[in-house]
């Protein structure tokens, strides 16, 4: 039998491999919560900043809170604001934000020749390093980085693009997300090379936004060139409702999809059938934010009894989110075990 470290069990679970003797918890996306912040001493805004804080506070997710799993990136901003945008980093109680949006006429993206040093990514590569040196190969350590698609949202603001996208202007969005699809490669194959096991790629072509043509017509032939020149595995995430679009992302080359509540995981399970791995799908606002761990529980067993291969919350979690909650998701994937 496979030996059961929470290494081996989410890369057995990423890879659809060796059914390991429990399913893994796992975050791709953020878990950071202020009781956990109060927990390991490590805060926003600091942890968005700083590396030592920002690994800590990753460690926390699997040193109090149980998951198989740490992940260092709580925002979606890092390259954003290394691409130019001007932050606002939040505080303990508010997550970052873009002040400006600087390509809202679609002009071409000037990308940093050394953008990988700029601080907002070289913490996250110096954070997955601190982790590699002292978790590596003991728990999965997963990375982040933001799609072609969300960084257009970001360089020339969301409603502006989903404009353009609505108009037809094929051109400017094409043009768009392939000046800014070598940001997603360069930063993805560099988190591999310092640290991470696996990468998560990000990318906000959410369900209640676009429809399934979009994802076909624009970001499917993307996201393949970014799988085909990436040098590890990548699991996908993208928010909403997605289920008329399943059978696409299992064709993009990710390794995994990372889903929503709101996508039946029994409906998931079915559709993907085994092609790619599932990971989710806690609902975040009613059972993890407003729940009691028994509705966590319930919810978990849920997703477990369906098949889904990896248990966790469906995106990153409300701020308030209880700890008590979060721990609640790594218990059940271990009754009886």
């Amino acid at each position: 039998m496979m030996k059961a470290t929470p290494y081996n069990l989410f890369m057995s679970a990423l890879y659809g491999g060796r059914k390991g003797i429990r399913p893994p918890a796992g975050n791709p996306t953020s878990i950071a919560c202020v009781e956990l912040m109060k927990a390991c001493g490590a805060f926003f805004p600091e942890a968005h900043l700083n590396a030592r804080a920002m690994a800590d506070l990753a460690l926390a997710g699997h040193e109090l809170a149980g998951f198989d799993t740490v992940m260092p990136e709580y925002s979606v901003h890092q390259e954003s604001a290394a691409l130019g945008c001007e932050m606002d980093w939040g505080s303990e109680m508010r997550m970052p934000d873009a002040k400006t949006a600087p390509y809202t006429d679609f002009s071409d993206v000037i990308v940093p020749e050394n953008i990988l040093e700029k601080p907002s990514l070289r913490v996250v590569l110096d954070a997955l390093s601190l982790l590699r040196r002292e978790v590596g190969g003991q728990v999965a350590i997963i990375g982040k980085v933001m799609g072609p698609w969300t960084l257009s949202y970001h360089m020339a603001g969301t409603q502006n693009f989903l404009l353009q996208l609505g108009l037809g202007e094929k051109e400017k969005i094409n043009r768009m997300l392939r000046q800014l699809m070598p940001v997603t490669i360069a930063f993805a194959n560099a988190q591999f090379r310092a640290g991470a096991d696996v990468v998560v790629l990000a990318d906000h072509a959410t369900g209640n936004l676009v429809g399934p043509y979009h994802y076909r017509d624009y970001l499917l032939p993307i996201h393949q060139e970014i799988t085909a020149r990436v040098g590890g595995p990548i699991i996908l995430h993208i928010c909403g409702n997605c289920l008329d679009r399943l059978e696409l992302f299992a064709e993009s080359g990710v390794d995994a999809y990372h889903f929503e509540w709101q996508v039946d995981a029994k409906a998931a399970v079915k559709i993907i059938d085994r092609r790619i791995s599932l990971i989710g799908n806690l609902n975040n606002p009613k059972t993890l934010l407003q729940g009691m761990p028994e509705d966590v529980h319930r919810q978990a067993r849920y997703a477990i009894a369906a098949g889904v291969d990896i248990i966790g919350p469906e995106c990153a979690v409300p701020l308030t989110t209880p700890l008590a909650n979060l721990r609640a998701i790594p218990a059940a994937v271990r009754e009886g075990y």
